[in-house]
């Protein structure tokens, strides 16, 4: 067994390796770029050496100095984590080259499975099970044309070295693939310096299926059931569990027996998983081999009870797999949700920034948590927008939903925007709950993105109960004496401002909450300081997050939200006498929705634009972002050039009156 394990990457996947390494008694170094100087994975290794500056291209892509340091301090083996290098058969061999274990495949398994066309031929003749298309290069737009003329439309834009949903585009016709092809090979160059692109046809409604696989240098493979991971946005899995829901026990063994048969046929030995979408009838086809550790392992950790670092590791050492396939059981629900920085009222831009306050929800056994921060941690530009993983376990797929509704409702971030509030939508939504989707699922029910609803009705008088609480608790502080009554309204300038009168009495260590006649108790151990509020309102458990707004408080819980006014009857008089801020107009400028590198500016002093026309390309945590117009104009001014690094809510270009 090795003594020294470097890890060759950062965030919660090195955080997660570590945690395992330790349990096996195995000593960790952790490689920092000068930007995640203070990162968790950092604290958490035993050695901890500075790789190169910020960005990835100079620190965690550049494998001379990885394997610098991973001689320099005396490192057994190398665990090259997801995402970064873990792919690259280059690495690999330059591991071995130098006498040091790489942890995971073999450089040829890597390199056959990594170009997604020789994958797909090589799953053809293993008799696995492929997608209709075009397994040559696409030397350029024109050909891609052409091509798309046979396999026809829609089709799948993808780059030969892709994974994790970059390099990948949905063409519905010429212009959408014109567009797509050069986004697609763009995006392929930056992240992997590999911009080949082929085509295939598209599965309209399919499900993404995937097999967890384990394979041994001894040619024994074996593999731990499925994954489902249909709830995705632009190609990136949002919600995954295991098992899946729609599979039968036959398609369920033929897509297992299909992974071995690849796994085999490349002498596959380490963890690694084979994607299959599948459509409504549940044939199903081979998408991609993974020849890494996937983001969403721990669901089948959960299920199967099988630590996959562990295995990784053990194999990797030389030993043989100790579990056959008729030792496999997979017990219980897995589900896991992807928290991001980003914000998804904005079209789910990524955000950067300072964890001002961060706090996970406790763990247990049926409630895990990867994550790579801390509050105080910083968001970067240079990296992928992964916050952490919140795997919830239960008996059955209804339990496991309401534990993870749970957990994030405890789940506390401040400093940059995210997607909680949406995760719950989407586990909260009747279909999901259902299991009534496919890949297009996200883009069905929310269309429209989404921001958190409005609190209303009886729902609101829930709402203003809790804060009133909250102000009696804070206010009592001051004055024992007071005497609780307040005047709550909405800060919704698009809803009635209808004053409501409440008044809160105490009863022992709980409260009586009158709201407008309305008589609400409530229980709760609730202490100022905190930013959550769990309370017993009217017999009912409710979690809210709370947020001090300028004149009150803004209350979060699960898919509702309420900024609300609260103030002193003697307040209230005076209120009605205060100015209202009049909004800025904005829709003159162009403005940089997050921090990035300025790609591409497509427009010029003069011209004029529609509504929907392409104005720029902003790159920001190793995505493209195409930034359009919201309306018809004259360019009159272009204030940065291609190349130029920008903050957000810079004034990009401007538009004429």
């Amino acid at each position: 067994m090795f003594n020294k394990i470097l890890i060759a990457n950062r965030g919660e996947i090195a955080c997660r390796v570590i945690k395992t390494a330790k349990t096996m008694g195995i000593s960790t170094v952790a490689i920092f770029s000068e930007q995640d100087a203070m990162a968790l994975h950092v604290a958490m290794a035993d050695e901890a050496v500075c790789i190169g500056p910020a960005p990835a291209s100079e620190s965690y892509l550049n494998t001379d100095n990885i394997v610098a340091i991973a001689k320099q301090t005396g490192s057994d083996a190398v665990h090259p984590g997801y995402g970064f290098l873990s792919e690259k058969s280059e690495f690999a061999a330059a591991i071995e080259s130098a006498g040091i274990i790489f942890i995971g495949p073999s450089k040829d398994a890597i390199s056959a499975m990594g170009d997604k066309i020789r994958s797909k031929k090589i799953a053809e003749d293993a008799g696995v099970s492929t997608v209709p298309g075009y397994l040559g290069v696409v030397e350029g737009i024109t050909e891609a044309i052409k091509i798309a003329e046979d396999i026809g439309y829609p089709l799948m834009i993808k780059a030969s070295a892709g994974g994790g949903g970059k390099g990948m585009r949905i063409a519905h016709n010429s212009a959408e693939l014109s567009e797509g092809f050069q986004l697609a090979a763009n995006e392929a160059l930056a992240s992997f310096g590999d911009g080949r692109i082929f085509l295939e046809k598209y599965i309209e409604k399919p499900r993404h299926i995937e097999i967890q696989i384990l394979g041994d240098k001894y040619g024994n493979v074996i593999h731990l059931g499925e994954r489902e991971c249909s709830i995705q946005r632009r190609h990136q899995k949002i919600i995954e569990e295991a098992p899946s829901a729609f599979l039968d026990s036959d398609t369920r063994g033929e897509m297992g027996a299909q992974a071995v048969a690849l796994a085999k046929a490349v002498k596959y030995s380490s963890a690694g998983t084979v994607e299959f979408i599948v459509d409504e009838k549940s044939n199903f086809y081979f998408l991609e081999m993974n020849t890494r550790l996937q983001v969403e392992h721990p669901v089948t950790e959960f299920v199967t009870g099988i630590d996959l670092v562990e295995q990784m590791i053990r194999i990797a050492s030389g030993e043989k797999i100790s579990l056959g396939q008729e030792d496999v059981r997979c017990d219980g629900w897995a589900i896991e949700a992807r928290v991001y920085a980003e914000d998804p009222s904005r079209n789910f831009l990524p955000s950067t920034g300072r964890l001002n306050q961060y706090k996970e929800p406790v763990t247990s056994d049926s409630i895990r948590i990867d994550s790579g921060v801390i509050e105080g941690s910083e968001i970067s530009i240079f990296y992928d927008p992964l916050i952490s993983k919140l795997i919830a376990f239960g008996s059955s797929r209804e339990v496991a939903l309401e534990k993870l509704k749970k957990a994030l409702s405890v789940y506390l971030i401040r400093g940059i925007a995210h997607n909680i509030p949406f995760l719950t939508a989407v586990i909260s939504n009747k279909r999901f709950a259902e299991a009534d989707f496919s890949t297009d699922f996200l883009a069905e029910e929310f269309l429209e993105g989404f921001a958190p609803e409005k609190a209303i009705g009886s729902r609101m008088g829930i709402f203003i109960a809790a804060a009133a609480f909250v102000r009696a608790k804070i206010d009592s502080r001051v004055n024992p004496v007071a005497s609780n009554s307040y005047i709550i309204q909405s800060a919704d300038l698009e809803s009635e401002k209808i004053p409501v009168e409440v008044e809160v009495s105490w009863d022992s260590c709980n409260a009586i909450v009158n709201v407008g006649g309305s008589f609400l108790p409530l229980e709760s151990d609730w202490s100022p300081g905190s930013a959550i509020l769990q309370a017993n309102i009217n017999g009912v458990d409710h979690n809210f997050v709370l947020k001090e707004n300028e004149i009150g408080l803004s209350l979060t819980s699960g898919i509702y939200r309420a900024d609300l006014i609260i103030l002193t009857p003697s307040q209230s008089r005076l209120y009605g006498y205060m100015p209202a801020n009049e909004e800025p107009d904005l829709t003159r400028y162009l403005l940089a929705p997050m921090p990035g590198l300025l790609v591409r500016l497509s427009v010029d002093v003069g011209d004029v634009v529609k509504d929907g026309d392409e104005l720029a390309v902003v790159e920001a945590m190793k995505m493209e972002n195409v930034l359009r117009s919201e309306r018809d104009g004259t360019i009159a001014k272009v204030n940065f050039l291609p190349g130029d690094h920008l903050e957000v809510d810079q004034v990009i270009l401007e538009y004429d009156e």
